[in-house]
């Protein structure tokens, strides 16, 4: 894998990952210590929910992006270091046996001007299940080094 400075990401780089499938366990185990609702943990009460049945936790699906985010080739000097995340968007629900991808872009890169040996770059992440339907999306801002 390549490692990747500020200048190895002009505007329009993408990347894209592999695939992570989703079971119910996991949905379940996460959402029992993190986000404790019936639709998130009881199989049998989220039939009865909005969801008619069981869905992962929004921050599963963040977790898992991270996971695939890393995994994608966009390997940054220093490591994948965020400043912030604007537009986080759920407007599809992750099920069991799910099987979600990111597809990546680099919309914006700035260098700094107070310290030049680094720079920002925004990028789009898009998680998609195995349907192409788009189940997170999210804008964040990176700090990258630039090349010594």
């Amino acid at each position: 894998m390549t490692t990747h400075y500020w200048e190895d990401l002009p505007v329009g780089t993408a990347f894209q990952s592999t695939s992570y499938q989703v079971e119910a366990e996991e949905i379940i185990g996460f959402a029992t210590r993190y986000d404790p609702q019936p639709f998130h943990t009881d199989p049998e009460a989220a039939k009865s929910t909005i969801f008619g049945g069981l869905v992962a936790s929004g921050w599963l699906t963040t977790a898992v992006t991270m996971r695939l985010l890393v995994g994608a080739g966009i390997d940054v000097a220093g490591g994948l270091i965020g400043l912030g995340v604007d537009e986080l968007r759920w407007p599809k629900a992750v099920r069991p046996g799910d099987e979600l991808h990111i597809e990546c872009e680099v919309i914006e890169a700035a260098t700094s001007r107070s310290r030049t040996d680094r720079g920002t770059v925004r990028i789009r992440t898009t998680t998609l299940n195995q349907k192409g339907e788009t189940v997170q999306s999210m804008i964040a801002t990176l700090l990258v080094p630039r090349k010594p």
